[in-house]
């Protein structure tokens, strides 16, 4: 899966504590040493480039960010240090030359959790401009000058509480391609990305980790994600069930009998999946076949549907898994590396709801289902449960 928010962090202590934001807000995250593959929605990633020249810096940054767009990712954080340490103008270039012309840097090194406020663009530690604090004598990257429009050559942009983003947005735009906004309180950072959310992939968000926070809410969609129901059972209830989530209209994903047995056919129905997987349905339905007259192995229906829902997980924007039948829902969580399910709560009687737990996949809501239990709709409400619990986790 192609991670859909990247971290550029110029130490590992912040892009550790960016990633814990968009954890907290219900994303899965990796702090990697080295760019690589990755199962997480959000990954950051360090340059160790805080105490570098601004060219050696830039460098850097430049070639990371130009990775990432290679790779695919949609979305950059870049995370600098909320006493605006290091050479932060040159920084923010690099990530601009690499995302192209129309892109717009907005920037909001704000932490007011910690005692960082932004106002009138003078950056204040628990109410004394930065370069009057320690931070002014810093051995290393002494910061000399309060006012981050000053010291970044950009203009402050404010925002009207009472404007909307998509106002907001236009004014940003039209101020300039790096753009400093102040920001108090939450309520301002809740702005500043909404902002940000609005200027869509026209934008590169630039803050600590205090703007991270209400960024990953604003940038995490209400219905964002797939619900992967997984059927491996074929018990009387079950059956009505699938076909009541059938009825509703989602996409299923049914091999044959053949296709289960024969190599080549499992291939050719797993790139089928894996492409309708990519187009991000609310909910995908994978089902077992008919066994007919038992000629079909079930330990065969399970380890295929097992593996293929973990391919459909790794590559797809999966928000959660409902698994129905003890042996194929213990087969599919072995097929995602966990360790276990930590449970949470109920859909209904007889469906638990939880998280995976250990693995690459750890923190992915799942729903588990006997074949014999729930109501008709059940699948249905398990669906709906695992998207709501990973989208409202905050």
């Amino acid at each position: 899966m192609t991670p859909r928010v990247a971290v550029i962090a110029d130490d590992l202590t912040g892009a550790g504590d960016t990633a814990l934001q968009f954890t907290e807000a219900g994303w899965t995250a990796e702090l990697m040493l080295d760019l690589g593959a990755s199962s997480a929605e959000v990954v950051a990633v360090t340059t160790d480039s805080r105490a570098l020249p601004p060219t050696e810096a830039a460098d850097r940054v430049r070639a990371v960010t130009a990775d990432l767009v290679r790779s695919g990712v949609p979305r950059i954080y870049k995370k600098i240090d909320s006493t605006v340490r290091g050479p932060l103008r040159a920084e923010i270039d690099a990530v601009l030359d690499a995302l192209g012309d129309e892109v717009t840097a907005v920037v909001c090194p704000a932490f007011p959790a910690v005692g960082r406020t932004l106002v009138d663009g003078t950056l204040l530690v628990a109410g004394t401009p930065v370069a009057e604090t320690p931070v002014g004598r810093d051995p290393v990257t002494p910061v000399t000058c309060s006012h981050v429009p000053t010291l970044l050559d950009a203009p402050l942009l404010s925002l009207d509480p009472d404007g909307t983003p998509a106002e907001w947005a236009r004014r940003a735009r039209s101020a300039g391609r790096v753009v400093v906004v102040d920001a108090a309180d939450e309520a301002d950072l809740d702005r500043v990305a909404a902002l940000t959310a609005a200027l869509g992939d026209r934008a590169v968000a630039v803050g600590s980790a205090g703007l991270a926070a209400p960024l990953a809410r604003h940038w995490r969609s209400p219905a964002a994600g797939t619900a992967l129901v997984v059927v491996t059972t074929l018990h009387a209830a079950t059956g009505e069930q699938v076909e009541r989530l059938s009825a509703s209209g989602v996409p299923v994903l049914a091999p044959t009998r053949h296709q289960l047995l024969d190599d080549a056919a499992w291939a050719d129905f797993t790139d089928t999946a894996v492409a309708e997987a990519t187009r991000r349905p609310p909910v995908l339905l994978l089902r077992a076949p008919d066994r007919g007259d038992g000629s079909l192995p079930p330990d065969v229906v399970s380890s295929r549907l097992a593996a293929l829902a973990a391919d459909l997980v790794r590559e797809g924007d999966v928000a959660g898994l409902v698994a129905t039948g003890g042996d194929g829902a213990r087969a599919v969580l072995a097929a995602l590396g966990a360790g276990g399910i930590r449970v949470t709560g109920q859909v209904a009687p007889g469906v638990p709801l939880g998280a995976v737990v250990g693995g690459p996949n750890a923190g992915l809501p799942v729903a588990t289902k006997a074949g014999g239990f729930g109501e008709p709709d059940v699948l249905i409400k398990a669906a709906e449960a695992v998207r709501k619990t990973r989208n409202d986790k905050e």
